[in-house]
């Protein structure tokens, strides 16, 4: 090879190890411009937040309470309507009436064996939660606090609580009447795929913990494992009366063969007026 074709040859080599160490260069400079751009906007998106809020943690948007976050209004005043089994609402049920009662033969058998006498000092046993809106009364529905929605009913002088956003259910607590029930607003979403059962804006309440009492004041029981499932709705018809609508639903494996549903509607009035808190009874309607 002559001199000049080795000359070429080198310079060649050179040239080609040039090219290796400036692309990387490059690259790197190109890579870094870029992560200090994406620094530089982190910054400003840092700043712009904390400017607004003191930073991401304070400027998310704090979760409404379930008063705020209510689409229908049930509190007021209601007056039961009583324009089905009227018989069974209305009059005081005979022994060994079970009629629409899914009884198996266990629970037949002791309310076969019911006396009135047996309820004494126990006269609220047909007020617990599985039926206390099917008894004849009014109901005063107000807002205990902004996650507690309170029911009180003059039948029985008794109180529900209906909490909302609760998530575990107390257990060192003791049986009631009433037992603990949580609320949930009808159709919000529980994960990505599904909602609370019901239309929306509705009141779903699902009550446990309850102390063992009656289905109907004939002795007709229910046991502490029962368990009730209710859907709240109301809606104003165009002549402006409002409507409180509530089914039911109570399941009991002890005495129950299928769920026991039954559906009572109130309508609205103006004030208290005719509120009447009466104790609970063993021999009346209420």
């Amino acid at each position: 090879m002559d001199l000049r074709g080795n000359v070429k040859s080198q310079a060649r080599a050179v040239h080609k190890k040039t090219l290796w160490i400036r692309m990387p260069r490059r690259a790197l400079l190109v890579g870094f411009a870029t992560l200090v751009g994406f620094a530089t906007l982190l910054s400003i998106t840092t700043l712009d937040a904390h400017a607004q809020g003191g930073g991401a943690a304070q400027a998310a948007t704090p979760q409404k309470t379930a008063r705020a976050s209510a689409q229908k209004d049930f509190t007021g005043y209601w007056v039961s309507v009583v324009t089905e089994q009227w018989h069974l609402r209305m009059l005081m049920p005979p022994k060994g009436e079970f009629t629409l009662l899914p009884l198996n033969a266990e629970a037949r058998a002791a309310a076969n064996m019911w006396t009135p006498a047996q309820d004494a000092g126990n006269e609220c046993r047909a007020y617990g939660a599985p039926v206390i809106m099917r008894v004849p009364g009014r109901l005063h529905i107000h807002w205990a606090d902004d996650n507690t929605l309170e029911v009180d009913t003059d039948a029985g002088k008794q109180t529900r609580l209906f909490h909302f956003g609760a998530s575990a259910r107390p257990t060192d607590s003791q049986p009631t009447w009433q037992g603990y029930s949580v609320a949930t607003w009808a159709g919000t979403p529980i994960s990505r795929t599904a909602k609370v059962p019901g239309p929306e804006g509705d009141i779903r309440v699902v009550t446990t913990q309850l102390k063992a009492g009656y289905l109907r004041k004939n002795g007709a029981p229910y046991s502490e494992k029962a368990t009730v499932d209710e859907y709240y709705d109301t809606f104003t018809e165009p002549d402006n009366n409002s409507w409180l609508v509530v089914t039911s639903i109570v399941t009991d494996p002890q005495y129950l063969t299928d769920p026991y549903t039954y559906t009572v509607h109130f309508k609205k009035i103006p004030d208290g007026q005719g509120w009447d808190p009466a104790p609970c009874v063993a021999d009346e309607v209420r």
